[in-house]
């Protein structure tokens, strides 16, 4: 078989329910395509966060072990470094190695802290500073940062160089869906096979959105979380993405119903800007679907699209940087922070989050959410295509983790995993091939799964997860009964508890967790 084309999308801050082939109201028709001729799985898990997600999903490796173990700063350790490790390799380096064209539109986050709005203080590509291009990407175009404005992004770069003119009608999810289609027809005309990897920013605060998206939803929600949540879970159920004997979580007690709610409009707003942010992501994914499809390349592509985390429940702050990294817009007007009722989200002056009652819908039926290691907080919708592989529309119930995707693509693409690169021993990688579950129903991950952060902390063997959220004590959960979480049976099963804890504790000193708060 000649080695296909691969595109790995991600999405940022996006809750499992939140696409249409997922449960979900928003329209999202060109994922749902994909979707009805291609694989679903059910249970694909992240690492609670952008940056550790990404570094995962880059590497191959669990975060500590990729140097994300936290967030960009460098917090002194190699584990928590806050940029990528050079005894880890990127997906990039390893299928370069294999002849790929290696190509990246989005965003990166995963090259430590650029500090301050001021790009003479940013030292991108210099030693702790990783960019793509110094990580096995052929290309870039995008932001090195992590959230931001959609009309002014900060960090923005192509090819190396600095971006700061934008053009009238600039909106950062489409230029990424954009470049991504430049990069496709450049590759296609030089003529070998080509990975790309389409990150984008959408739906993560602040609420973006251009007005005749956000207009196709206004009013749609003024049902409100909690009848949302309920016609999510039973769409899931009708889908088969779940088991209908798990009940739906109750609403979080940090939340409150919504008939309680004293701003009904502009809730309705909040939420109706975030879908437009989704339903603008998903049509930039058409865009590039019927790029390959003129280029008679879609049946030799493979696509997997993932979310990086739940959905995210913060007010409006991630570390206490959003302050210092926003500047006024080029006109001079102030952007205008913070979830105020008196302002519509989605103008560039504005810079909103949907808040938590909202996130509680998105991550339906599970709890918790972003930064957190309960289901809410790492299940991610998976939509795989590829129809050298899968013959009919399947649902995927394995549970894989996002570490898998590197020897997936490796495997796919006939490259090596290599023990040296640049002169330095390579960790060896810690994911499993997830491609023999596209043909056999009954594969199953041979190893636990873990996850660490910001002391949340899980594992999971075969149908039991232990987990924690910090800093309480462990909850124990059969995951074929409770998906849901709501039938902790630590008490009962206290062996089991033992002989799971003892297993996280290894796997953290191995990987080199460090005990949260981090010093």
């Amino acid at each position: 078989m000649p080695q296909p084309n691969i595109i790995l999308i991600l999405a940022d801050d996006m809750g499992y329910s939140d696409i249409g082939c997922y449960g979900s109201e928003i329209a999202t028709p060109n994922l749902d395509r994909l979707a009805a001729s291609g694989a679903r799985f059910s249970q694909m898990y992240s690492f609670a966060r952008c940056c550790p997600s990404r570094a995962a999903l880059l590497t191959g490796l669990h975060p500590q072990q990729a140097g994300v173990g936290h967030m960009v700063a460098n917090r002194g350790s190699r584990a928590y470094q806050g940029y990528l490790r050079d005894d880890a390799v990127t997906i990039a380096e390893v299928l370069k190695g294999a002849g790929y064209q290696t190509l990246m539109s989005g965003k990166w986050h995963v090259g430590g802290e650029l500090l301050g709005l001021n790009a003479a203080d940013w030292r991108p590509g210099s030693p702790g500073y990783p960019t793509p291009l110094t990580r096995g990407f052929d290309r870039f175009y995008g932001t090195l940062v992590g959230a931001g404005s959609f009309f002014y992004p900060r960090a923005l770069t192509e090819d190396g160089e600095i971006l700061s003119e934008y053009p009238d009608d600039f909106y950062y999810t489409d230029a990424i869906s954009d470049k991504a289609v430049d990069m496709i027809n450049d590759a296609h005309d030089a003529g070998a096979p080509f990975f790309l990897h389409v990150a984008y920013t959408a739906p993560h605060w602040p609420l973006h959105a251009r007005p005749e998206d956000i207009a196709k939803y206004e009013g749609k929600y003024r049902v409100g979380w909690d009848a949302l949540r309920q016609q999510r879970h039973e769409e899931l159920n009708s889908l088969g993405l779940l088991d209908p004997a798990w009940r739906i979580s109750p609403r979080d007690a940090d939340s409150h119903p919504w008939a309680a709610n004293a701003q009904p409009d502009w809730e309705d707003l909040r939420m109706a800007a975030y879908a437009a942010m989704i339903d603008r992501m998903d049509q930039g994914i058409g865009r590039i679907v019927s790029r390959l499809e003129a280029l008679g390349i879609l049946d030799e592509t493979m696509i997997v699209f993932l979310s990086d985390n739940g959905g995210c429940a913060e007010f409006l702050a991630e570390d206490g940087h959003v302050n210092r990294t926003i500047a006024d817009l080029p006109d001079g007007r102030p952007v205008r922070v913070g979830n105020r009722v008196d302002l519509a989200p989605g103008p560039a002056d504005t810079y909103m989050s949907y808040d938590l009652p909202w996130a509680n819908a998105s991550n339906s039926p599970f709890r918790l959410y972003k930064h957190w290691v309960h289901e809410g907080g790492i299940s991610s919708p998976c939509v795989l295509h590829y129809p050298a592989l899968i013959n009919e529309p399947t649902i995927i119930h394995s549970p894989i983790q996002f570490i898998d995707i590197m020897p997936a693509f490796a495997e796919l693409a006939a490259a090596r995993y290599p023990r040296e690169f640049n002169g330095k021993r390579i960790q060896p990688v810690e994911g499993e091939s997830f491609l023999p579950a596209l043909t056999d129903a009954n594969w199953r991950r041979q190893n636990p799964l873990y996850w660490e952060h910001e002391g949340n902390r899980a594992v999971r063997i075969g149908d039991w997860k232990l987990v924690s959220k910090h800093p309480g004590d462990w909850e124990l959960y059969n995951m074929i009964d409770d998906r849901t979480e709501l039938n902790d049976l630590s008490a009962s099963e206290a062996e089991r508890v033992r002989t799971m804890s003892h297993l996280y504790d290894n796997w953290a000193e191995r990987c080199e967790v460090r005990p949260w708060p981090l010093s």
